[in-house]
């Protein structure tokens, strides 16, 4: 017999005796891992069968389980949900369409009372002069002292047609009646779009929901008929949304067939490539795209392929980093789990996700991508990017925090109260691009603090405060007293000086808002164009020509885009990298 046949007979028992192995152990680990989830459901409803019988108090059924559920989906990832049917219509409005019945005004809760904190332009409130500030006594002659904002809420929205009285407190005016009808609200996807300097068009696009790449296709056309000299849109603070409005927007600038994002996870079934599938509107025109530091998921698909395909420059702050991708599952009683799939890459074959959820700390903590374990990746002309750390700018501009006194003003609403009182004394406003507050308007703003409550803490007080608690613990702080005293004395009269010494962001927080009182959302934008710092140095690099070939060809200091702080040289590239996260 040839030896040939008799070692493939000796080999073919091995290799079916080890068949029969795998497939044993195949099958016992398929049944060990079905006794495993039978014996945890059990577990889990004769615990749940016997605190319900047995326990000294009546419990909340459905508050219960929803509990466990959500401590079982904790320790997996943020993203991971589980969403009962009592809030089926609030998920739709967040993660599907911003579409209900209502008046188009948001709403907030002060000293058990309800206002008005913002009018959405062309809708029902603003048509029947509802006002930002105005007080709601009433819906439908229903109290609102002391309910809360989804209370109030659920009152707002109806169905499209249906009117709706509003009892209205406006200053120390008397209380007026005003009968609304309500409308279908639909907050568009793109907020704002129009030319800015330079001949540049503008688009703003706040979130990737249902329609988004729409909206972006409509607001490009109409910029085109100014012919624009390059587009900027603009992604910051964009949370993301769905991942295939983001390839479509894509697709506006670049050609067909062209690979954007692929989804891989266990599953070998969901995983997918995403490619474009059309003709470009626009695929050579200079393109800039803004991002911050709460731009995430689509925001990043978006900006991550047009960077890896060397087709957009990005301008602005570290991405957030999230390189997951969920979907959503029908469960019984008209609930649902939406549950993260898979991670995506964009076109270099990076994924940008920074925190890893898989390796959790002991005490359940979750870290960034140590900067040892990410890796280099290439553009398509071959420049260095890097994953495991959203999306890197071409281009960095440091984030401007406001100062302390800013937020106070903010958040003790003296600069809402002030806005309000401003268009209750001002009947009309100039155009919001030119609008500017003078010095004497300023010095008015000043003048009606003068009585009012907005205490903070700087920096320095904390640490001088810090001192005397370590001083007082040490027992030295007798020996130091004079000096603290001193010092804070000399705080205390530097601290007077905060409204003036920040006086320029404090216009602009405070023009903002007086201008939202007569041109809404639009108005907000156009106001801050002048103080927008990443949109001027859009514009700046877009006129020039050579800037933006050497940044997309990857001369010189581009070649390399966002290299992991551990390799990079010098305290000030830490720095910026870690003021950037």
């Amino acid at each position: 017999m040839n030896k040939g046949k008799v070692l493939f007979k000796k080999y073919r028992k091995q290799i079916f005796f080890g068949g029969i192995l795998t497939l044993a152990v195949a099958t016992w680990s398929f049944k060990d891992d079905l006794f495993q989830i039978s014996k945890n459901l059990d577990v889990f409803a004769s615990v749940y069968k016997e605190v319900n019988i047995n326990y000294v108090d009546d419990i909340n059924s459905e508050k219960m389980i929803k509990t466990g559920v959500d401590a079982m989906l904790d320790g997996l990832d943020p993203y991971t949900e589980f969403v009962p049917e009592s809030e089926i219509e609030d998920y739709k409005l967040h993660y599907v369409s911003t579409q209900y019945g209502g008046i188009g005004a948001g709403i907030f809760a002060r000293k058990s009372k309800v206002y008005v904190s913002d009018v959405f332009e062309g809708f029902p409130a603003q048509k029947a002069d509802i006002r930002p500030g105005d007080e709601l006594v009433k819906i439908n002659d229903i109290v609102l002292e002391g309910k809360n904002n989804d209370q109030v809420g659920i009152l707002l929205k109806g169905a499209k047609g249906a009117t709706i009285k509003l009892s209205v407190r406006r200053g120390s005016a008397p209380v007026f009646d005003k009968t609304l009808v309500r409308d279908e609200i639909k907050q568009p996807n793109v907020s704002y779009y129009g030319m800015v300097d330079g001949n540049m068009g503008y688009i703003k696009l706040d979130k990737f929901l249902e329609n988004s790449a729409d909206e972006v296709t409509n607001a490009l056309s109409q910029l085109k008929k100014n012919n624009p000299n390059g587009i900027i849109l603009d992604l910051r603070s964009n949370g993301g949304g769905i991942l295939q409005e983001a390839v479509k927007i894509v697709n506006l600038f670049v050609p067909k067939d062209v690979e954007i994002v692929s989804q891989i996870g266990k599953i070998k079934e969901k995983n997918f490539t995403y490619k474009t599938t059309g003709t470009p509107m626009e695929p050579d025109l200079p393109l800039v795209v803004l991002v911050n530091s709460h731009s995430a998921s689509a925001s990043e698909i978006v900006a991550g392929s047009l960077q890896d395909l060397d087709r957009a420059i990005i301008i602005g702050q570290r991405s957030y980093g999230k390189g997951l991708v969920q979907q959503t599952f029908n469960l019984p009683y008209n609930s649902l789990v939406k549950i993260t799939i898979a991670k995506y890459y964009v076109p270099s074959g990076r994924c940008i996700q920074a925190i890893d959820y898989t390796h959790r700390k002991d005490d359940g903590t979750v870290l960034k991508v140590a900067d040892s374990l990410i890796h280099e990746y290439k553009t398509k002309d071959g420049r260095s990017v890097y994953d495991g750390s959203g999306i890197y700018p071409d281009i960095f501009i440091k984030q401007d925090h406001f100062a302390n006194v800013t937020e106070a003003l903010v958040g003790k609403l003296l600069i809402f109260d002030y806005a309000t009182r401003y268009r209750d004394t001002h009947s009309s406003l100039n155009d919001p691009r030119t609008f500017s507050l003078s010095d004497a308007d300023y010095a008015e703003f000043v003048k009606y603090l003068d009585d009012k409550n907005y205490s903070y803490n700087t920096g320095s007080e904390k640490l001088l405060a810090d001192l005397k608690k370590e001083a007082t613990k040490e027992k030295q702080f007798t020996a130091i007293q004079s000096e603290y005293d001193a010092l804070k004395t000399k705080m205390d009269a530097s601290k007077k000086n905060d409204l003036q010494l920040h006086k320029d962001e404090i216009k602009q927080v405070l023009e903002n808002e007086i201008v939202s009182r007569y041109y809404f959302e639009k108005g907000r934008y156009e106001t801050n164009f002048k103080y927008d710092k990443e949109l001027a140095q859009a514009v700046k690099v877009m006129q020039d020509k050579q800037m933006v070939a050497s940044i997309l060809k990857g001369e010189g200091t581009y070649k390399v885009i966002g290299k992991p702080v551990l390799a990079m040289v010098g305290k000030k590239a830490a720095d910026d990298d870690a003021d950037n996260k």
